[in-house]
């Protein structure tokens, strides 16, 4: 049993620790700052245990826990997306003054938990990291304690959460039913190699339970109003961490566990993908709101994202894996730009975006660059991710589903530049200039940053996400 391999998520679990511990004797005036610093440095010291592993693969735990190439681009970008967030909740731990440290902590256990998952290769270690982050996810959904959107939001996605827990384990249950096994390869090596009706029961339930996770149609009923009733932060973490996590483990399942229906799977993939886009583009085009628009789009990105595991080969897998980090960029910095914009107007709706561009040039630019790259425009990252995934899925005879995904991406750039419009084109009430804290905006420079450097240097991060989908395929 090598517990080093769990090193990363130790450190993660010890600062989250260390924080409750240490708030006691931390200087009022100094507590923020320093527990930001510590969080970040658990942060870092968690990267740099994980970094060396990325070449070779190692498992402990009987076979239940795993770290490879696969594993460590996707623990790699949620301790990066954690960082970024961290680094742009200055206004939000100033509103839970009393509660700053158990804020900072449980986004550490939540990434701890996901992190977790994303190595999990067993079902009962996936179905109980999928708790813990749920619950950590759940709290922080309700954080603001005192607002009635918050509480709606926290207990909206608690009882959904739990529901769809029900229907995978229920999946986990058939699946264990019909071979006897729990750990994912020897499921694989159990199955008939023609699927049964059980296995499409189990394939069926399973992937009904993993919609829940990643906001797919028809199971994202929770996403706009969390996303709106949660504080904005915790928005942009569950927007983009959990999203990575929850495909992570719908690949390596679908891959490791299920390669004997996979023309099954490829195929309710591709009609959750279809239904999923289309859902949240068209529903987008009538949104007020800036949370609840992105909420809508994240729905859509989904689709896109299923796109590419539908294809089912190596380089539809890299494909999802560029797209991610894509996204996760991308979806960063227009929540970041959103958490100042909103904070300084006390509104989130869109039209109170009106002349942004006059009171912040910097905040309107990151904030149209970032739409712009969920919209697919050239030459930001958005635009290389989503060529990579359709491409995969026209290799794949998915000709249909990426004809699909192009109108679906123009229906998309009609609301994202009717957000760009108000900023530039229409004349705010307010001339008062709106500047963000130097933590927010330096969040804010590095995703956008990350948006430009993932368009234009696409071709270097695509071969590292190929390199990580083969360790999976070995």
């Amino acid at each position: 049993m090598d517990v080093g391999l769990l090193l990363s998520e130790i450190i993660l679990a010890g600062a989250a620790g260390g924080l409750l511990l240490a708030e006691a004797f931390v200087p009022r005036l100094a507590k923020r700052r320093g527990m930001l610093l510590l969080a970040t440095m658990s942060l870092v010291a968690s990267a740099i245990v994980l970094v060396p592993r990325a070449g070779a693969t190692a498992t402990s735990f009987s076979g239940a826990f795993i770290v490879d190439g696969f594993t460590v681009y996707f623990k790699l970008l949620l301790l990066a997306a954690t960082f970024l967030v961290l680094l742009g909740s200055g206004r939000f731990l100033d509103e839970v003054e009393d509660r700053q440290a158990e804020s900072i902590a449980l986004v550490l256990l939540a990434t701890a938990a996901l992190m977790l998952l994303v190595s999990a290769t067993e079902l009962i270690t996936l179905y109980i990291s999928l708790e813990m982050a749920g619950l950590s996810f759940a709290f922080l959904a309700a954080w603001h304690k005192h607002s009635d959107r918050s509480i709606e939001a926290g207990l909206k996605f608690f009882l959904l959460n739990a529901l769809s827990s029900a229907v995978l384990l229920y999946g986990m249950a058939i699946l264990y039913g019909i071979t006897g096994e729990t750990q994912l390869d020897a499921i694989a090596g159990n199955l008939a190699s023609a699927p049964t009706p059980a296995l499409l029961l189990s394939v069926s339930f399973l992937l009904a339970g993993f919609g829940f996770k990643v906001s797919a149609v028809p199971f994202q009923m929770w996403t706009p109003d969390v996303y709106e009733g949660a504080p904005t932060p915790i928005t942009a973490y569950l927007s983009v961490a959990s999203k990575a996590a929850g495909f992570a483990i719908v690949i390596r399942v679908l891959q490791t566990a299920l390669p004997s229906a996979q023309q099954e799977w490829m195929t309710l993939v591709a009609l959750l993908a279809a239904v999923t886009m289309t859902v949240g583009n068209v529903v987008a085009l009538i949104q007020t709101n800036i949370k609840r628009m992105l909420a809508y789009s994240t729905i859509a990105q989904a689709g896109y994202i299923l796109v590419g595991i539908a294809a089912g080969t190596d380089q539809g897998l890299a494909a999802v894996l560029f797209y991610l980090a894509a996204y996760t960029a991308t979806n960063l910095a227009a929540f970041t730009a959103v958490i100042e914009i909103s904070g300084r107007t006390n509104s989130e709706r869109i039209a109170d975006f009106a002349g942004l561009h006059q009171r912040s040039p910097w905040l309107a630019f990151a904030l149209a660059v970032s739409l712009l790259s969920l919209a697919g425009l050239p030459p930001l990252a958005g635009f290389f991710a989503k060529i990579y995934v359709f491409w995969a899925a026209i290799q794949s005879g998915l000709v249909w589903l990426v004809l699909l995904g192009v109108l679906n991406s123009a229906i998309s750039l009609y609301y994202y530049a009717q957000v760009i419009h108000d900023m530039y084109m229409v004349p705010g009430r307010e001339a008062a200039p709106t500047r963000a804290m130097p933590p927010l905006a330096a969040a804010l420079t590095i995703t956008v940053v990350g948006v430009f450097g993932l368009g234009i240097l696409s071709s270097f991060f695509m071969g590292a996400a190929e390199a990580a989908a083969r360790t999976l395929s070995q």
